[in-house]
């Protein structure tokens, strides 16, 4: 293995280097770890960038530091499948540290790695454990007021209002509820999850609250425009319709009361709803339904 002498000032790295073997970069403790990678970033930075001697040292830095990666990947694991991705992410954050790292600051490499790595996991989740696509700033904005309102509902004993929010966060109460919208695209509930509100404390499914399509509502217009046809019709027309299409009467049963033959009024019943469909539509009716038994559709009075 190769040896590193360090003074107060340099540390000192022979030309001919060799790189540890992960069993052995594993055994290191951190001082020694420490004082290698220093060492080994004033190698590389008189290195060129193209050479095979500035990928090899360059590959050996990022391995050693690897512990730090580990390290910041702990705070994020939420569970043993998500962790080779974690891994990934903050390796690839590990590399850009590594490519940024400027030893002649004096800063330790730690120090400028761990917010690198973490904030490259911390834009890996918020670039993808959001079911729908929501631009960043309001992914933003809903954080500060999650936060808010989980702070000050343990203060308040009770949950925040916008208005409440808006103002310990300096923002208008429209922005707070554009991030707490935002909010529920961060992960999709169960229909038949329980959800609770200040409408509804006592919490009820999802399910139960959507409402379905009512087909009665695609007769309200046709209903409020046949309104003042049938006003405008004769009396005996009138109750026709009445009889057949509100009291459920066959025709035979409506030429009983009427004192009409049957056939005449089938004649009624065609006439009058081929004269009802000419002026609600504006065009002729060219084949008037005849005579029969089975109740036609019509609106409600």
């Amino acid at each position: 293995m190769t040896t590193v002498a360090t003074s107060d000032s340099t540390t000192l790295l022979p030309e001919e280097f060799h790189r540890p073997s992960r069993r052995e970069m594993r055994a290191m403790g951190k001082t020694e770890a420490r004082a290698l990678s220093d060492a080994l970033f004033e190698r590389l930075a008189g290195l060129e960038r193209e050479s095979a001697a500035y990928s090899y040292v360059r590959g050996t830095i990022i391995e050693l530091n690897m512990p730090l990666v580990r390290f910041a990947a702990a705070g994020f694991r939420r569970g043993p499948a998500e962790l080779d991705d974690i891994l990934q992410v903050g390796t690839v954050g590990l590399i850009k540290a590594v490519d940024g790292y400027d030893h002649r600051r004096g800063v330790e490499f730690a120090t400028y790695a761990i917010p690198t790595i973490t904030g490259e996991i911390k834009r890996f989740f918020r670039d993808t454990s959001w079911p729908l696509r929501v631009p960043r700033s309001l992914q933003e904005l809903y954080l500060r007021v999650a936060r808010c309102s989980d702070r000050m509902e343990q203060t308040l004993g009770r949950l925040p209002t916008s208005e409440e929010i808006a103002e310990e966060l300096g923002l208008d109460p429209e922005q707070v509820v554009a991030g707490l919208g935002v909010g529920r695209a961060y992960r999709a509930n169960s229909l038949d999850a329980l959800r609770q509100d200040r409408d509804d404390p006592n919490g009820s499914a999802l399910f139960d609250r959507l409402g379905v399509c009512d087909g009665e509502y695609d007769l309200t217009e046709f209903r409020e425009a046949v309104r003042p046809l049938l006003q405008e019709l004769p009396a005996r027309e009138r109750r026709v319709l009445a009889l057949r299409f509100w009291g459920d009467c066959t025709q035979a049963e409506i030429a009983e009361q009427i004192g009409v033959s049957q056939m005449h009024v089938s004649r009624l019943l065609a006439g009058t709803l081929s004269g009802l469909r000419e002026r609600l539509t504006d065009e002729p009716d060219e084949d008037p339904p005849t005579g029969g038994d089975s109740p036609s559709r019509m609106p409600e009075k």
